[in-house]
């Protein structure tokens, strides 16, 4: 089964989405991050979508869900390198992703989570 890495530096998760997002990845994705969050300690999670040209209504809904299931276990969710044709995908569909903060870089994501010694 296709997965995406999840990779850990200190207590945040680093998430690189570089292929095309399809449900059962997404939702693979969500399961992963959950998991790794609780099994981690993880403080942060940091989701990085700069290669996505294409963000659907499913998939909005997974990082909005996502970003929600991360502050229920005490994790911050950031969501940085969003295109400018995915951004007004989102706002097209109505989708406002709640509780999600996001930063043009990977460099400001871990400013927002507050961590400046990377």
């Amino acid at each position: 089964m296709e997965r995406i890495p999840i990779l850990r530096m200190g207590d945040l998760l680093l998430v690189t989405i570089q292929v095309d997002m399809h449900d059962r990845l997404a939702m693979t994705l969500q399961d992963d991050l959950t998991e790794r969050i609780v099994r981690d300690r993880a403080k942060g999670v940091l989701i990085d979508i700069s290669a996505l040209d294409l963000v659907d209504s499913f998939i909005g809904r997974m990082i909005s869900n996502t970003a929600a299931m991360a502050r229920v276990l005490d994790a911050q969710t950031v969501v940085v390198g969003m295109q400018p044709a995915v951004a007004i995908t989102l706002v097209e569909l109505g989708l406002t992703l709640h509780g999600v903060k996001t930063a043009l870089n990977v460099e400001k994501g871990m400013a927002l989570l507050g961590k400046t010694d990377f």
